[in-house]
């Protein structure tokens, strides 16, 4: 990798330096935009005692659901357990510690550490207990509870098309969570379908610019469905 063009050729380059015991901000939403062949990697590196920040774990054998199998994670922050029997089973019996956070101020969290903002009010959680042990402050008479940013010293990031650079675009709903978490990270690695030219891009069409990425690595999908539904209804 030479000045501007982030390329690497190797998963296993694409995570060099992460360690034990780091924290992991994964972009997606189940499994629709989450960047399958580096978690495929941290599964191969057998990597433990990580925090992972997403918005729920996968499923059972696939996706971060991959993580839990030989419980590499230590502690999630997420906004629901979803389709995952493990991760339910884990939580359940204090193996694994979950810190369950809404949705919105999931995402919040994200985009506040990417934007260097320590901390932020809510009234999301108020009265609850999201808002256990958190600072609670009255603003025009409405109650609000203070949430801290999140930081990763690693985030993975799935894109459809990004150039050299590593400015990148993202597919429709796959885009989700992978602009926060693309901020976030102190190491961003990008997965993506397309590598393209710099120049490539309309400039007003990028929906994460390349400083904030680190290093970008060509990869395959299997694309998953989470759950597919069928009407038996006729028409």
């Amino acid at each position: 990798m030479a000045g501007f063009n982030k390329v690497v050729g190797s998963y296993a380059e694409a995570l060099d330096g992460l360690s034990d015991n780091m924290t992991v901000i994964s972009g997606g939403f189940g499994l629709c935009g989450i960047a399958e062949g580096l978690i495929a990697q941290i599964q191969r590196m057998g990597t433990t005692g990580l925090t992972v920040v997403s918005n729920n774990c996968g499923v059972d054998g696939f996706g971060l659901g991959l993580l839990l199998e030989k419980k590499q994670i230590k502690k999630m922050i997420s906004s629901y357990v979803g389709e995952n029997a493990l991760f339910e089973q884990q939580l359940l019996s204090g193996e694994l510690e979950v810190e369950l956070t809404p949705q919105g101020t999931l995402a919040e969290r994200l985009r506040a550490g990417g934007a260097g903002i320590p901390a932020f009010f809510t009234a999301t959680g108020v009265g609850t207990p999201v808002a256990e042990g958190k600072e609670v402050r009255e603003f025009s008479g409405r109650q609000y509870l203070m949430e801290r940013a999140i930081t990763g010293d690693f985030a993975i990031v799935k894109a459809w098309k990004a150039d050299r650079y590593g400015n990148c675009i993202y597919r429709h709903t796959a885009q989700n969570f992978n602009p926060m978490a693309a901020t976030a990270g102190k190491i961003t690695v990008l997965e993506v379908e397309e590598l393209v030219e710099p120049g490539e891009l309309e400039p007003s069409s990028i929906h994460t610019p390349g400083i904030y990425v680190n290093r970008v690595i060509v990869g395959k999908f299997e694309k998953r469905i989470e759950r597919k539904v069928l009407s038996t209804a006729k028409v």
